[in-house]
């Protein structure tokens, strides 16, 4: 029987045996650590500390009981969700009325806003990490509102770095809405406002989505600010794994299950969203 012939747009065979390849190791680098950390949630602690083995000799789901009790991590839970949550509302909303405004309506100085929006993701978060807990400290001083070791300080600190990627996001999407709509809009009786609620917002769910999951993700999974504006009452889970390990024990079973639970959140949105996520992230990287 002959062999079917290939289309002239066809793919070259070493480049679909190459793409094979590379995937399959992807997809190895990936899935290994991840049994590493499954395997291990479900072994004894002695048997995590001894020789390591693929397969569990003895399974067990303690890990995932004692992780409650350990330390407080449903407290952690809750901070991280308070601080990740708030995070992302603001960045959003923030975000959606400023590249909105940039998009749509020229004004002095839109050029230097864009650029100086841009311009910060240059710097590495640590540059602000000392400036911010002198202003939040003295801030505390002057007035009494304690912003250092508070959610509300730590949701002020993750809009510093998320705040700005999502701006510039925006405005690219933003600006592949057709102006049309929001001319018809206008002459329909909408003011600005309801023609950017009604109308662009709308259309323009795929970005809103993407930078929705990136400014969440990023708030939850930080841990340099973190770990030096929060305290025991306010602390988060990306800095509350660490106490799984003591000065005479570390807790490694209950650290992979810990692991485990909290990526679910990250995990679960990102596979809900990923149709609207890839959609998001390229038009705004085209435009």
């Amino acid at each position: 029987m002959a062999d079917t012939p290939r289309s002239p747009m066809a793919a070259p065979r070493s480049f679909v045996w190459s793409r094979r390849v590379f995937l399959t190791l992807l997809t190895v680098f990936v899935a290994v650590p991840v049994w590493v950390m499954i395997s291990s949630s479900l072994k004894p602690l002695q048997d995590v500390s001894g020789e390591f083995r693929w397969l569990p000799a003895d399974l067990t789901v303690s890990p995932y009981i004692d992780i409650w009790s350990t330390v407080p991590l449903g407290r952690y839970f809750v901070n991280s969700l308070i601080v990740a949550g708030a995070a992302t509302v603001c960045s959003v909303v923030i975000a959606v009325f400023a590249a909105y405004a940039v998009s749509r309506y020229e004004f002095r100085g839109k050029r230097i806003f864009t650029t100086t929006v841009l311009s910060t993701q240059m710097f590495p978060g640590i540059l602000f990490l000392l400036p911010l807990f002198l202003i939040y400290v003295n801030i505390g001083n002057a007035t009494g509102v304690a912003l250092f070791g508070s959610r509300g300080g730590l949701i002020l600190t993750y809009l510093t770095f998320s705040l700005p990627f999502s701006i510039w996001m925006l405005i690219g999407y933003f600006a592949s809405v057709p102006r049309e709509l929001d001319e018809a809009a206008l002459v329909d009786g909408c003011g600005p406002l309801a023609a950017l609620l009604r109308v662009v917002v709308p259309a323009a769910v795929p970005g809103i989505v993407a930078v929705t999951v990136y400014a969440f993700m990023t708030a939850w999974s930080e841990v340099l600010f973190a770990s030096v504006m929060t305290n025991d009452a306010t602390r988060t889970l990306a800095v509350g794994l660490q106490a799984y390990a003591t000065q005479t024990e570390v807790y490694w079973n209950q650290i992979m299950a810990a692991s485990l639970v909290v990526s679910v959140p990250v995990v679960a949105g990102f596979l809900l969203l990923q149709r609207y996520l890839v959609a998001g992230l390229t038009a705004g990287a085209v435009k």
